[in-house]
């Protein structure tokens, strides 16, 4: 049985998309969840959080094979094999899939292989490369049996995050509250169904094809790109501005949401607040999230030896109620048991 895969995608940088991957994949392995986290980031910002610098030098410079998820892909993209990731142990079932910079050469490869895949020749490889993705997280979460993936993927319409996409089951989109998160909610909900029809072509075309029958047990993602909810961030008001000025934009998403990404045409009157596509307000916790990075740990696993003492040891507890909720919250919408 293959393990469900959790990507978050947002169309905008700057709305804390890599801190709440990496904040929810501690609270799931504090909730006994085993946990593999995958960096399909070219920026590799979310293995900067859980490494320093130190170490993800040594893992560049050594290049050792399957010690991060552009090693694993190598050797495909040069006619050979995938090769099963080293799966980095961060915590008690809590697993790294580091990401690398040079993931981003691919990007003309997996565009490539996108318009060879409705074609007639060579297409059981372009459907290898096109899923190498989703085959290497699942190699990964065979190894350990997990019982979820969590991918972090960059903001934008890249053929990438295209093949990162056809690899999950399940989608969560990180906001901001202003004008830009809502242009690029409006991109990215028909982009989301757009990237799902035409899997389902390639995989009907697949099935159909004469070389299919030389391959019986290549298995393929289904491509469910199923969105459970969106996160919006909590706005920092400053008194030089009227607070409608904060309220306008976030109070569009509910209704952007249900039309662009549900494509469903009910109009509701509903502000984030209450909308039950909305998972949760993301708070600041102040500079916390600052100590976090500092110490490579979540907010919620900070000490009093690691500076949160007083109001902020409030916070830590806080921090901690706010993503076990989420985390439960999210758990119900994947039919996964905490």
């Amino acid at each position: 049985m293959n393990s469900s895969i959790l990507t978050f995608f947002s169309n905008k940088g700057g709305v804390g998309q890599t801190a709440l991957v990496y904040h929810l994949a501690w609270m799931f392995a504090e909730l006994e969840k085993r946990v593999i986290v995958v960096d399909l980031d070219p920026q590799a910002n979310l293995t900067a959080a859980f490494w320093y610098d130190e170490k993800i030098e040594t893992l560049w410079l050594e290049q050792a094979r399957g010690s991060s998820i552009y090693q694993s892909l190598k050797p495909l993209t040069e006619n050979g094999e995938l090769v099963e990731p080293e799966l980095h142990q961060i915590a008690e079932d809590l697993y790294l899939i580091p990401g690398d910079l040079n993931l981003s050469t691919y990007e003309e490869r997996f565009s490539n292989e996108w318009v060879k895949s409705l074609g007639d020749q060579n297409l059981y490889r372009s459907m290898r490369i096109l899923s190498a993705f989703w085959q290497v997280m699942q190699m990964a979460a065979r190894k350990v049996e997990a019982d979820l993936i969590l991918v972090d993927i960059g903001p934008n319409l890249s053929a990438i995050n295209r093949s990162a996409l056809i690899a999950t089951d399940y989608v969560i989109l990180p906001l901001g509250t202003d004008i830009f998160s809502w242009q690029g909610l409006k991109n990215l909900g028909p982009t989301l169904i757009s990237w799902k029809t035409l899997w389902q072509e390639r995989l009907t075309h697949w099935k159909t094809h004469p070389e299919s029958e030389h391959y019986p047990d290549f298995e393929l993602p289904e491509g469910k790109m199923q969105s459970i909810g969106y996160l919006c961030q909590q706005y920092r008001l400053r008194l030089t501005r009227p607070i409608t000025v904060y309220d306008k934009w976030p109070n569009l998403l509910p209704n952007v949401y249900r039309q662009d990404v549900l494509n469903n045409s009910e109009e509701t009157d509903l502000k984030p607040t209450d909308d039950p596509y909305c998972l949760a307000i993301v708070k600041h916790y102040r500079s916390l999230i600052e100590m976090s990075q500092e110490h490579r740990l979540p907010v919620f696993k900070l000490r009093p030896a690691h500076g949160a003492i007083g109001s902020y040891a409030i916070t830590v507890q806080v921090a901690k109620q706010d993503f076990k909720q989420l985390a439960q919250m999210i758990a119900d919408k994947m039919d996964i048991k905490l």
